[in-house]
């Protein structure tokens, strides 16, 4: 077994499609180039210990521990813990140190950030390779049935499979992750994502409300997941469809906007392979307006940001991740890049919202271990 090693992974920003994974669905993300690292030394006695730079109390769990046993931070380290040995995959105790630079509570997957690094170190201390696919259903199980939250598989397969200067295309249906070349400078654009300083809990109802109400479509329409509405790409056929679910307006916009958002997704991604960059830009927006108003997860400090930065120039806005607060992304030529954040940051003190926070993406490499 391996000693000791450092292993590291990336948050993300989802360029297009939220709320689609969970439907077997199509998502566009990328790894940020911010970073969660673990130190991790091996033990002999069965423990588990964690200490991070941002917590005051550090992690101590007797292996493999036993579901929601420890909260707040540690239970993502204790969860994915728990996680491999409930998939059957023997780990060392382990000494962690954690730092990072992912913006936390900002949408842009810290926690699966954290929890993908520790389920590598953990992996990386056993010295056994776990596909990237089961690893990423060991993480999300952590993440659903320790830590609480009912996300799908997006985050950790970006974190995880994302490839430097590309975008991931997932299919989360047929749990693939395949690498969309994307040279913005080439194209004078930048993405721009934006902290709108909302702070984002999925844990609290609202997130798996959301999801309730998408499997309640797909039930009474008689499919396994609303991905299948589409199998054929007929988005206007899968959207008459939904005049069955009449009685259940909730059931029906919560549906439409996955519908629609797929097939933006499949929209982008021919755009993004065929150079045309630029046209990527409207597209964002349209599934900003989607979630804002079929989805419901957006708030005014995102719906400001959007509005503002488009106003100013940019080629179009969205709010990225689960939604409810977090960051919104911009595509935005180079050039106006600083006016942009200068308009938004001016259109928050006006409204008496706190300042945002501005970081400019280059598709970042994916998860690994750390020379």
């Amino acid at each position: 077994m391996t000693d000791a090693g450092t292993w590291s992974a990336p948050g993300r920003v989802n360029l297009i499609g939220d709320h689609t994974d969970y439907n077997g669905g199509f998502a566009l993300p990328c790894a940020l180039p911010r970073r969660t690292t673990v130190l991790a030394r091996r033990r002999d006695d069965g423990l588990l210990r964690a200490r991070s730079a941002g917590a005051t109390e550090p992690l101590e769990v007797r292996l493999p521990g036993v579901r929601g046993e420890v909260d707040g931070w540690g239970a993502y380290v204790a969860g994915v813990a728990w996680a491999l040995a409930e998939a059957g995959v023997s780990v060392p105790g382990a000494d962690l140190e954690i730092t990072s630079d992912v913006p936390l509570g900002a949408g842009l997957s810290s926690s699966h950030s954290l929890e993908c690094a520790v389920a590598l170190a953990l992996t990386g201390l056993a010295d056994l390779e776990v596909p990237v696919p089961e690893l990423a259903r060991i993480v999300q199980r952590a993440e659903n049935d320790y830590v609480g939250a009912p996300t799908g598989l997006l985050d950790q397969t970006a974190s995880l499979a994302s490839v430097a200067d590309h975008l991931t295309f997932i299919d989360a249906r047929a749990e693939t992750a395949l690498p969309v070349p994307c040279d913005l400078a080439a194209a004078g654009l930048e993405l721009l994502v934006i902290d709108t300083r909302a702070a984002h809990a999925l844990t609290d109802g609202a997130y798996g409300s959301r999801r309730d109400a998408c499997e309640r479509a797909a039930t009474r329409l008689g499919v396994g997941t609303l991905r299948e509405l589409t199998d054929d790409l007929d988005v206007d056929g899968a959207l008459a469809r939904l005049d069955d679910l009449a009685d259940d307006p909730e059931a029906v916009r919560r549906a439409r906007h996955v519908i629609t958002e797929n097939a933006r997704v499949l929209e982008v991604v021919d755009l993004v392979r065929t150079g045309r960059l630029r046209d990527v830009g409207p597209v964002l927006t349209a599934s900003h307006a989607s979630m804002r108003d079929d989805f419901e997860n957006s708030v005014p400090e995102v719906d400001l940001a959007v509005e503002t930065a488009t106003a100013a120039g940019a080629l179009g806005a969205r709010m990225t991740g689960g939604g409810f607060g977090g960051s919104v992304v911009a595509l935005v030529d180079t050039a106006l890049v600083a006016a942009v954040e200068a308009r938004v940051r001016a259109a928050y003190a006006d409204a008496g919202f706190a300042e945002p926070g501005f970081l400019t993406v280059v598709p970042a490499r994916g998860a690994g271990r750390d020379a």
